[in-house]
């Protein structure tokens, strides 16, 4: 068989091919060899050799997860309260767990109560939702809710002695009282919240009314069921709201059925009262903090 002879030239494609705009790339160098280096060729390590690179490798990865892990706890610890982390938790002060406050907002163009161009000191968000919420696991008093939110008049001076109602009835009517927001509820101590947001037509009213009311020697008004109270001289003095005044008063010893606390605040168009009762005693500080916080939602 005759031998055909070798091309050294691929057959071309009978179809042309369309020219590259651009020519073609020169063929690629082939890669570089690395140099080796003068001497003998290096040894491969020894098996030991390699059981100490593995554990070292082992050692190495440990470390990283553990760091790792490591920071991730102290990322986790920031972020909890004091009193989560095991170890580090403080006793209790005695203050309730109140959700999140947030004053609501207020209706388009209407100035902030204390603001210079609001000349009445009136509140224009809804009063409704100026009152305190009630603690996180206090039972509610859904009766001091009233109809639509609104106390009755006559339901808020049934906290007060009997023979006190028509008067305090008749003054709450000739400074021309418009409504009642109120809340109350029940701590698993037994201590009893009452708080009542009045609201009239100006600051002005309920300066005069607040002066009347709620004297340095004591409360004009005496609550049902409690002895006589004096200025609380005790309450913290140095963290007052301001523009908004305050005047807080502890039943004397010997207590009645209950140990009643009270508060009295004007804060521009509205006054507030609040009443805390417990038997035995009434704790102080649940009663700062609610005075304090309802203070900030006037404010």
């Amino acid at each position: 068989m005759t031998e055909q002879p070798r091309t050294t030239e691929p057959t071309e494609s009978v179809v042309e091919k369309p020219q590259p705009l651009l020519p073609p790339l020169p063929p690629a160098a082939p890669p570089l060899v690395p140099l080796q280096p003068y001497g003998p060729p290096p040894v491969p390590p020894a098996p030991k050799d390699r059981r100490v690179l593995r554990a070292v490798l082992r050692w190495t990865a440990a470390v990283v997860v553990f760091a790792a892990v490591g920071a991730s706890a102290a990322y986790g610890i920031t972020r909890m309260e004091r009193t989560d982390v095991p170890g580090l938790a403080t006793e209790s002060d005695g203050r309730w767990d109140y959700p999140r406050l947030e004053r609501p907002p207020l209706p388009s163009g209407s100035p902030e109560t204390f603001a210079q161009a609001n000349k009445a000191g009136a509140h224009h968000a809804d009063l409704r939702t100026l009152v305190l919420p009630a603690p996180r696991g206090a039972e509610e008093d859904k009766a001091l809710r009233g109809e639509d939110g609104w106390l009755a008049t006559k339901d808020f001076l049934a906290a007060y002695e009997k023979e006190e109602r028509a008067e305090f009835a008749q003054e709450l009517t000739d400074n021309g009282l418009r409504h009642i927001a109120a809340r109350g509820w029940t701590t698993g101590d037994g201590t009893h919240t009452r708080i009542y947001l009045l609201q009239f037509d100006t600051a002005a009213v309920v300066d005069e009314l607040f002066t009347n009311t709620a004297s340095s020697n004591g409360p004009d008004r005496l609550l049902r069921g409690a002895g006589a109270s004096i200025f609380d001289e005790d309450f913290p003095q140095a963290t007052p709201v301001d523009k908004i005044q305050r005047s807080v008063y502890t039943e004397t010893k010997p207590y009645g059925a209950e140990h009643d606390r009270q508060a009295y605040l004007a804060a521009g168009d509205v006054l507030a009262v609040i009443v805390q009762s417990r038997k035995g005693a009434a704790e102080a500080v649940p009663f700062q903090q609610t005075v304090m916080l309802q203070s900030q939602l006037l404010a």
